[in-house]
């Protein structure tokens, strides 16, 4: 059996017994070898403490303080019963009655008296102190180590498997600090405790001894008092090295080494301390009347140390541990450094750092970790680390969200504002503006008018809100630009540990990487989500036996999705849809030529333009009615018309006929019309 199963269900036994202990009489042998092993126990408990290196590496000792506090009350109760019965409670207490106190009733209690109050008064009432505000800083500072660690994780400086250690770490001090707080009470109480039972036995040894046995009470005193007295020091001592041990356990502090190699360490490395030290014990030897043989000795040895010591500057950076030198700005690894480009990057101006600082209450990391997760299950697509930085030559409110290095977008949130969305904001004070997603008209107010702009009918959003909707709404119009090759492998090794035949079957035999990217780009940037990679996976497969045409393949993946694609426009079961004209969409058809980009409609620039402005007409007049159209055509001339009106008109989705669910109502509120483009 070994030792994990031996504690696994040697404890609780244990336990058990100790429970039995204060009911069954214990024979004297027997109790003899518990109080040694509970001396032992003791020692051991004080050897670990002083040898971990931070307290978690202990994280067990308040449940053992429990256990050990209430072995020592049953071996206290076993042994009040043999003395009061038998009056001999084995040779253990028999020793510590007349070896240990030399066999003086007064010396015994005066003993006892002293380590009570070294126990009770000193080390007790000192770590309890030091457990009680240790518990209150901990989880005082548990959130701002929390929001660290995360900031930590939406800059890249460590990964998913280090936050979720640290954040264990985290709860773990919290729980282990708490715990010790409790757990020092029942060292103070045990002291209690301690001086109660021995006064019980005093009092109760007397009365048996005269009024049973019929002693003299001289005698009474002598015999039953040594064995009461005996009893409380064989408790008293592992009860007072349990109370230095958690004295240890809540002082130590998170070092490289361990309690002892740390003093030594600390005490010995400066040698002129050490040798003024030594030189005032030899003065203090050579004052009149003053012992100096003593003196002289204790110094002359504190002499002889410290010139065995290092100098000072050889405990400097001779002893620190070695830390590789940070490399020169002008050297190839910094300049790499800098040269890097990030994914995605905010740069924040100087008084906007306060939605990042989490000393100041700022989530705006705790949000971004959020809006990772929740754009990863709409989309499919894990966004890259926000690069968070300071840019002091940004105007003052002002962030910026870069793509690649390249800036997509840009925004305000004055500092002590909150923005307030709605039609009727006149009657309050601010600087009016546009919200950046939808173009909504509104107005930055003061903070404290919160509650009033409510009043008025508006939507108050307040700074952090604004700036991580801009980012969602980046994000997804930019997915595309931001799936990276390692994140396409990273997505396939995904499936392949799901689906293994299926990326088999793709990759590398029919597709390449690259070539797979350029599919789940070509539907991100349509907004299609790639959740649903299996499918997509399987349709490509078959396709790409006949043809590795990009529009091909991309059109073949939309097919197998299904109705994911016109999901995110349906309302209340309805899709609001614009067609074409039949003599448009065949004119459209017969337009298309090949190109390197895949199939183009060429038209006659005066007619293109026509088209893309009646569309742009009935697009418009949809959105003033609160309607978010589609514009449905034939499946061969989706991808290319989709290329002509991307530049125009980047928020109109197209979408193939076939891509229409048909459980959906279809309610088609307009008509681009060859006769309204040409007069157009």
């Amino acid at each position: 059996m070994g030792m994990t199963s031996l504690g696994r269900f040697g404890i609780p036994i244990g336990v058990v017994l100790i429970v039995v202990m204060m009911v069954i009489p214990l024979p004297t042998i027997l109790l003899d070898l518990l109080i040694a092993g509970n001396i032992s126990f003791a020692l051991l408990i004080l050897l670990v403490s002083m040898f971990v290196r931070r307290p978690l590496d202990f994280s067990v000792f308040p449940s053992l303080l429990l256990v050990a506090t209430l072995f020592r009350l049953a071996l206290n109760i076993s042994a009040t019963r043999l003395v009061l019965l038998d009056g001999y409670a084995g040779t253990v207490i028999q020793s510590f009655g007349h070896v240990v106190i030399g066999g003086s009733l007064i010396v015994g209690l005066v003993i006892f008296m002293i380590l009570i109050v070294i126990q009770f008064v000193v080390v007790t009432n000192g770590a309890g102190r030091v457990a009680e505000v240790g518990a209150r800083f901990t989880l005082d500072a548990m959130p701002g180590k929390q929001m660290a660690i995360d900031a930590d994780l939406n800059a890249g400086l460590i990964d998913d498997d280090e936050a979720r250690r640290r954040r264990a770490e985290v709860a773990a001090e919290a729980d282990f600090y708490g715990a010790m707080d409790g757990a020092s009470k029942f060292v103070k109480g045990d002291a209690i405790a301690a001086i109660v039972i021995t006064v019980v036995n005093l009092v109760g040894g007397l009365l048996v001894g005269v009024l049973q046995r019929h002693l003299p009470v001289s005698t009474a005193i002598h015999d039953y008092s040594l064995l009461s007295v005996g009893d409380g020091l064989a408790s008293q001592i592992p009860a007072l090295l349990l109370s230095v041990s958690t004295g240890l356990i809540v002082t130590r502090s998170a070092t490289s080494g361990d309690m002892g190699s740390d003093v030594a360490r600390q005490l010995t490395q400066h040698r002129v301390a050490v040798r003024l030290g030594a030189g005032a014990v030899i003065v203090l030897g050579l004052l009149p009347g003053m012992p100096i043989l003593p003196f002289l000795l204790v110094g002359g040895v504190g002499l002889v140390l410290s010139g065995r010591l290092p100098a000072p500057e050889e405990v400097g950076p001779a002893s620190a541990p070695s830390t590789p030198a940070s490399p020169t700005p002008d050297s190839p690894e910094a300049l790499a450094a800098e040269m890097r480009v990030d994914p995605l990057a905010l740069e924040l101006a100087a008084d906007l750092v306060d939605i990042v600082d989490t000393a100041r209450g700022g989530d705006l990391l705790e949000r971004v970790r959020a809006l990772r997760r929740k754009l990863a299950l709409e989309t499919g697509l894990v966004m890259p680390l926000l690069r968070t930085r300071d840019n002091l030559e940004m105007p003052l409110s002002t962030y910026g969200i870069k793509i690649n290095g390249i800036e997509a977008a840009r925004g305000e949130a004055p500092a002590g504002c909150v923005l307030a969305i709605g039609d009727d904001l006149a009657g309050l004070p601010g600087r009016a503006t546009h919200e950046p997603v939808f173009g909504l008209a509104g107005k930055w107010v003061p903070a404290e008018l919160r509650h009033q702009a409510e009043l008025a009918g508006a939507t108050v959003v307040d700074r952090t809100s604004v700036v991580t909707t801009h980012l969602a709404e980046v994000v997804r119009t930019h997915a595309s630009r931001l799936l990276g090759r390692e994140d396409v492998r990273a997505l396939v090794d995904q499936v392949k540990r799901v689906s293994p035949v299926v990326v088999e079957e793709l990759s590398p035999a029919l597709l390449s990487l690259g070539e797979i990217q350029r599919v789940l780009q070509g539907l991100l940037d349509e907004q299609v989500p790639i959740r649903d990679l299996v499918r997509i996976f399987e349709a490509l497969s078959v396709r790409a036996k006949t043809s590795t045409d990009l529009d091909a393949l991309v059109e073949t993946a939309r097919a197998a999705l299904g109705p994911a694609v016109s999901e995110p426009y349906v309302t209340d079961g309805t899709v609001a849809v614009l067609t074409l004209d039949p003599q448009l969409e065949a004119l459209l058809a017969e337009s298309l030529r090949p190109s390197e980009s895949g199939l183009t409609i060429l038209l006659d620039p005066r007619r293109a333009e026509a088209v893309v402005g009646e569309t742009t007409r009935l697009l418009t007049e949809a959105e003033d009615r609160g309607v978010t159209p589609l514009l449905a055509c034939a499946a061969g001339l989706r991808a290319p018309l989709r290329r002509m009106l991307r530049v125009s008109l980047p928020r109109l989705p197209v979408l193939a006929y076939s891509e229409l669910v048909s459980s959906h109502r279809i309610e088609t509120i307009g008509m681009v019309n060859l006769v309204h483009a040409s007069a157009a």
